[in-house]
């Protein structure tokens, strides 16, 4: 009888599951140009509605959307990871736009069986994903013309920069991008994330290159990187990391960037959000790094 319930638990799970990534294709090839009430999940989404000129469609966003500013007036629904699916439906959209990745799943469920259409757009950490998301959110809203020129401009900036960095002379310069410090221990990015991506874009090496995603470091393997700059997030909350706090690590006090105090502070949603705006803060890095050689 268990392994009756369990299986049919399963086909249950399947079935949702089948269900929702149909309802989702459908929804962004069809696109939803009437859409009027939309809910955006995910700064880069929210950001890239602004640009098209959408913003008087949305009706809420979730707490990444902080930019532009004016985005912060809207009804907030929580955290793109730890969404209610109460506090979404309570908003009467008639149209969910969410990053990939959002969730838990249990509630994403909830929404894929509300017949409101629901949007997932793909998210890879790389220069090459970013025309492609901001085409899918432009199909999604009916605004595709709009989105091809936006695309088709920030893909210019993106070839302009490429061009400008290769004649950078080697060595490039080692960057360790430090997502917080929790006990004294480095959590850092490493390959296959978006601190990799912009380190990349901008010049730079990843520091950390033999861990994928974004893990704590040993005090050995801090050393053992000896970084030639700091990266971090601009924040006020938790991952809030100063100079003080870093260069006061023994593991990092060894370190090319702490000789020369080489700490460099962006915001996170421009700094790891790969939208519109990436060329500018890949540019703005690349500046940070190459003082004099990139502007």
């Amino acid at each position: 009888m268990a392994a009756f319930s369990m299986s049919r638990t399963l086909f249950a799970a399947a079935f949702m599951s089948a269900a929702w990534l149909a309802s989702t294709a459908t929804a962004a090839e069809t696109g939803n140009p009437q859409a009027q009430r939309i809910v955006s999940i995910g700064g880069t989404v929210t950001e890239i509605l602004y640009r098209l000129g959408a913003q008087d469609r949305i009706v809420a966003r979730d707490s990444t959307s902080n930019f532009p500013a004016e985005a912060g007036a809207k009804p907030d629904v929580g955290y793109m990871r730890a969404l209610s699916a109460e506090g979404i439906l309570a908003q009467k959209p008639d149209l969910i736009l969410m990053e990939d990745g959002a969730g838990p799943p249990p509630v994403i469920e909830i929404l894929a069986a509300s017949e409101i259409p629901v949007v997932v757009i793909a998210t890879p950490p790389d220069a090459d994903g970013i025309g492609p998301k901001i085409r899918d959110v432009g199909t999604a809203v009916g605004l595709s013309d709009k989105a091809e020129a936006l695309a088709a401009e920030t893909e210019r900036d993106l070839s302009k920069l490429a061009a400008e960095v290769a004649q950078i002379p080697a060595p490039r310069k080692s960057v360790l991008f430090v997502l917080s410090l929790s006990s004294g221990r480095v959590m850092a990015g490493g390959a296959d994330t978006e601190a990799g991506a912009i380190i990349a874009l901008a010049g730079g090496t990843n520091a950390a290159p033999g861990i994928k995603g974004y893990k704590p470091l040993s005090d050995e393997a801090v050393i053992a990187a000896q970084p030639q700059v700091i990266l971090s997030m601009q924040t006020n909350g938790d991952h809030r990391i100063t100079p003080e706090q870093v260069f006061a690590l023994p593991s990092l006090q060894a370190t090319p960037a702490a000789a020369n105090r080489a700490l460099v502070s962006m915001d996170g949603l421009l700094l790891l959000g790969f939208g519109p705006r990436t060329p500018q803060a890949a540019r703005t890095l690349a500046a940070q790094i190459y003082p004099g050689v990139i502007h």
